[in-house]
């Protein structure tokens, strides 16, 4: 069972428009994103492509709905940029979201990802030298400790399809070598169980280092033909991967089970990237939010 007192619900605006292809929702403005979100009873959202840049604009849109800023994708280039460059953008997205009330700021580590470009999400990740997992490793606690003595702000790392942390084994090296006290984990159930690891294990092994969450379904068919047919993650996405929960085929009340016997406080945040042309946005948070009210009585 979840408390009410301490998780918050909230839904990612990748639903409505899609940063990396933006011709996915288009159309759609932020204040219709904002306003579906509020109208499907969500509390909070992350940034997006479409929000205001100004602290004022951005705070009053969201008050008028009384949604809160929950996190902010980081791209980090640790491996490919020298640290400085990387400090000073960081410095820039903590500085924005401490002004927005933030707590957590979401970090990937980009250096010759694949999941923006035209090559099979199966099979040409990239993968970390020792020299690099001992760069990023640095890198990491470094930011870690930015986001958490200048800001208040914990660093929680995204794993992610087609980057160098992807699978169990390389977030259990991250984890391991990472300080506890400066880099935290961003759970994401879709990416995990895209590609074929135990979302379950590693939810429970690092439960207490767990500072925010994605809830992400997937459409196992779809999988299935993006790697026989080498697609792309986008081309993927476009064929609908990913859903809301309760659409696919995850099961999270197990997910909610360990989450609220744990000490975890913070957001659940709904994070699905369809195409809002087939997936209607709104029609489909109110779907995530009546299955998380039904699931994890919350």
């Amino acid at each position: 069972m979840l408390d009410k007192k301490k998780i918050k619900l909230g839904i990612a605006p990748i639903g409505w428009t899609n940063d990396d292809m933006p011709d996915l929702g288009g159309e759609n403005t932020f204040e219709q994103c904002v306003s579906e979100m509020a109208l499907a009873g969500f509390k909070g959202t992350e940034l997006g492509n479409k929000y205001p840049t100004k602290v004022n604009t951005l705070r009053r849109a969201l008050n008028l709905r009384k949604l809160k800023i929950a996190n902010s994708w980081f791209s980090a280039y640790l491996l490919e940029k020298p640290f400085y460059e990387v400090e000073a953008e960081f410095h820039k997205k903590c500085k924005f979201l401490k002004a927005m009330g933030a707590k957590v700021i979401g970090v990937s580590e980009q250096s010759r990802s694949i999941q923006g470009k035209p090559l099979p999400i199966f099979g040409a990740k990239p993968v970390m030298s020792e020299d690099e997992w001992a760069k990023f490793i640095d890198g990491l606690d470094h930011l870690g400790e930015i986001a958490r003595d200048w800001y208040g702000i914990s660093l929680t790392y995204h794993h992610h399809m087609g980057t160098v942390v992807q699978t169990e084994a390389e977030i259990d090296r991250m984890m391991e070598n990472t300080d506890p006290g400066t880099v935290s984990l961003l759970f994401d159930t879709g990416h995990l169980a895209y590609c074929g690891e135990d979302y379950m294990r590693v939810l429970r092994k690092y439960v207490s280092r767990i500072k925010h969450v994605h809830l992400k379904d997937i459409r196992p068919a779809v999988i299935a033909e993006v790697k026989q047919k080498g697609l792309s993650f986008l081309e993927g996405v476009r064929m609908g991967t990913f859903t809301v929960p309760g659409d696919g085929a995850i099961d999270f009340a197990p997910v909610f089970d360990v989450i609220g016997a744990s000490d975890y406080t913070g957001w659940l945040l709904v994070e699905a990237e369809q195409d809002p042309a087939v997936a209607n946005p709104l029609e489909y948070a109110i779907k995530a939010r009546k299955y998380i009210k039904q699931t994890a009585k919350i």
